[in-house]
């Protein structure tokens, strides 16, 4: 009887904290790599897996790379390949962080906050520290988390003659946004 009580009482707690977190599987992660050579290197990502944690404020998402779509189906083909984020090698995008001024954000009241998120990314199996800055809106019980940033495409191994010759943006800009309910 004292192993069932307990075992209760472990599943109502854990329960009690993981109902603090709030999650999504369509947070949004675009990636734009536009030169003004070409503006073909640009891609949306709808199928993100995103997490937040008002009480603590870790941050995640997680994409998949073959999940990203551009208008090209060839540029999509090279995206994937093994000279550029090899797919089928290293197959998700993460990022795992902080929002380092959590009092600024109010999430019991409606509003924007700025944020400010600390954290880190792993991109073609290489993990780098990730410093940006974001927003949060509270309407309700709805959370919406924002954040844009670029990253240097050399600094997680990428490098292609297309980087080179200017057809592809060195530090494209990636943005990210869930929506938690």
């Amino acid at each position: 009887m004292k192993k069932t009580i307990c075992m209760l009482a472990i599943v109502f707690v854990s329960g009690a904290l993981f109902a603090q977190k709030k999650t999504t599987t369509s947070a949004t992660v675009a990636f734009d790599a536009t030169t003004n050579l070409d503006a073909l290197p640009k891609a949306d990502n709808k199928t993100v897996v995103a997490a937040l944690d008002p009480k603590s404020g870790m941050i995640a998402f997680e994409a998949i790379v073959k999940s990203f779509s551009f208008k090209n189906p060839m540029m999509q083909d090279h995206f994937n390949s093994d000279k550029w984020l090899d797919s089928d090698k290293f197959p998700t995008v993460v990022f795992k962080g902080k929002i380092t001024n959590l009092k600024a954000v109010d999430f019991k009241k409606d509003g924007t906050y700025l944020t400010e998120v600390k954290g880190d990314l792993t991109i073609h199996g290489i993990t780098k520290p990730l410093n940006t800055t974001g927003s949060v809106v509270v309407t309700g019980k709805a959370i919406s988390a924002t954040a844009a940033f670029t990253i240097k495409v050399n600094d997680y191994g990428i490098i292609n003659k297309a980087i080179d010759n200017g057809k592809v943006a060195k530090e494209p800009k990636i943005t990210i946004t869930a929506d938690f309910k």
